[in-house]
C-alpha cells in the first residue's frame, strides 16, 4: 500500500545493481535533491542556514569519511578533530599563498594533503587493531593540534594564532568571507556533499568496499583469500582522511570563517563525529547523514524547547543534552549496533509488507 515494490521488473544487471533499484526509493531520492537544490536556497534564512543546514553538510562529509574507516574497514579512529584541522590550515594556506585559486581547487587540495597525512599516520594499523589503533589515532590527534598551536608558520605569524578566511568568489559570487550570501555557501557546501556521498555509495558496493569489510570482518581470512591488507587499510585511512579533510575545509572557510584550533577541531570535535557514526549506524552511507541530522538537530531542538519555551537555564538544558546523546549511544550499542539506519530498514520493511508486517 505505501512502499511497493510490485512491477518493478528488471531488464537487465546494471539495472538490477542501481542504488536504488526500487522506482519508490528512486523517486523519493530525485525528490529530495529537487527540494534541497531548487527550493530550499530560495526560502532559507541565516538562521537556519548557520544553525542547521550548513553543519548538517559539513558534518555528513565528516561522518561518511569516518564510517568508511570505521563502519566498513573496522579500523576504530579517535583523530577525526585533528584531520579536519589538517584540512582547514591546508586551506587556509593554500587561500593566502595562492590567491588566484578557486575555492573548489582549494577544497580538493585541502582533501588531497589530509589524505596523505591520513596514510601516515594509518601506517600503525598494518601491525595494531583494536583498542591500540584507537589510542594511535587519538595520540594524532594530540600531536596535530599541538603542531598548529606551536609552529607560527601554520597560522601566519599571526600574534593571536586565529586563522580568517579571506573573501573568495565563484562566478562573480562571494562563496567565503563577511559578504558571502547563506544561499551561496549552502550550494557551495551541497555541490560536496552529493559529489563525495556518490563517490562513497559506489566505493563501498564495489571491489574496493568488499575489501575493506573483508578486513573488517575477519582480517586472516581476508589475507588468505587474496585480499591485501596494507591496500586495504591505507586505502580506508586515505579516503576517509580526504572526507575528513574537505569537512575541515568547509568548516573552517565556509562556515566559521575564523577559527582556533584547539577551539574548533579538539577532542570533543573527534568524539561529535564518532557518536554521528554510532547513532546513525555503522557501515551505512544513509547512517552518516542519519546521525549528522539527529546531533545538529537536538540542540536546536532542546534550545527552542527548553530554553525558549520552558524557560529552563541554558546551562541545564546543555547537560541535558549530554545525557540524551550518552543514553542514546548506550542504546544503540546494546539494543540496534546499526543505528538509525537499520530502524529505517526495518520500517521499509514492514511498509512493504503492508497490512501484514510480521
Amino acid at each position: 500500500m505505501f512502499y511497493r515494490e510490485a512491477g518493478d521488473f528488471k531488464t537487465s544487471y546494471a539495472a538490477d545493481n542501481q542504488t536504488f533499484p526500487i522506482a519508490f526509493d528512486r523517486y523519493r531520492y530525485y525528490f529530495v535533491l529537487f527540494i534541497a537544490i531548487a527550493v530550499i536556497p530560495f526560502v532559507v534564512n541565516e538562521y537556519w542556514a548557520n544553525a542547521l543546514l550548513l553543519p548538517f553538510l559539513i558534518y555528513a562529509i565528516a561522518a561518511i569519511g569516518l564510517n568508511i574507516l570505521t563502519g566498513y574497514c573496522g579500523q576504530v579512529s579517535l583523530g577525526t578533530g585533528g584531520f579536519m584541522a589538517v584540512g582547514a590550515y591546508a586551506t587556509y594556506k593554500l587561500m593566502t599563498a595562492f590567491p588566484g585559486l578557486d575555492m573548489v581547487t582549494i577544497t580538493f587540495l585541502s582533501g588531497f594533503i589530509t589524505a596523505g597525512v591520513g596514510v601516515l599516520f594509518g601506517l600503525p594499523s598494518l601491525r595494531i587493531k583494536g583498542f591500540y589503533l584507537a589510542v594511535a589515532t587519538l595520540a594524532a590527534q594530540f600531536f596535530l593540534v599541538w603542531l598548529f598551536n606551536r609552529v607560527p608558520w601554520f597560522y601566519n605569524y599571526s600574534a593571536s594564532g586565529q586563522i580568517n578566511a579571506p573573501e573568495r568568489t565563484m562566478f562573480g559570487l562571494a562563496v567565503t568571507g563577511p559578504n558571502a550570501e547563506v544561499w551561496v555557501k549552502y550550494l557551495f557546501c551541497l555541490f560536496f556533499v552529493i559529489l563525495l556521498a556518490w563517490v562513497a555509495r559506489n566505493l563501498t558496493r564495489g571491489t574496493v568496499g568488499r575489501q575493506w569489510m573483508a578486513i573488517r570482518d575477519m582480517d586472516i581470512a581476508a589475507e588468505i583469500i587474496g585480499v591485501n591488507p596494507l591496500k586495504a587499510k591505507l586505502t580506508a585511512f586515505a579516503i576517509s582522511s580526504f572526507y575528513v579533510g574537505i569537512s575541515g575545509a568547509l568548516l573552517f572557510s565556509v562556515f566559521l570563517g575564523a577559527v582556533e584550533v584547539g577551539e574548533a577541531f579538539g577532542i570533543t570535535k573527534s568524539f561529535l563525529v564518532l557518536f554521528m557514526v554510532i547513532i546513525g549506524g555503522l557501515g551505512s552511507i544513509f547512517g552518516s547523514f542519519a546521525g549528522a541530522a539527529f546531533l545538529v538537530l537536538l540542540p536546536v531542538a532542546l534550545k527552542v524547547l527548553g530554553v525558549d519555551t520552558l524557560g529552563w537555564p541554558t546551562d541545564i538544558v546543555a547537560h541535558f543534552q549530554l545525557v540524551i546523546v550518552g543514553g542514546l549511544i548506550i542504546f544503540f550499542l546494546i539494543v540496534e549496533p546499526h543505528g538509525l539506519a537499520q530502524l529505517w530498514r526495518l520500517a521499509k520493511e514492514k511498509l512493504r509488507l503492508w497490512p501484514f508486517p510480521h
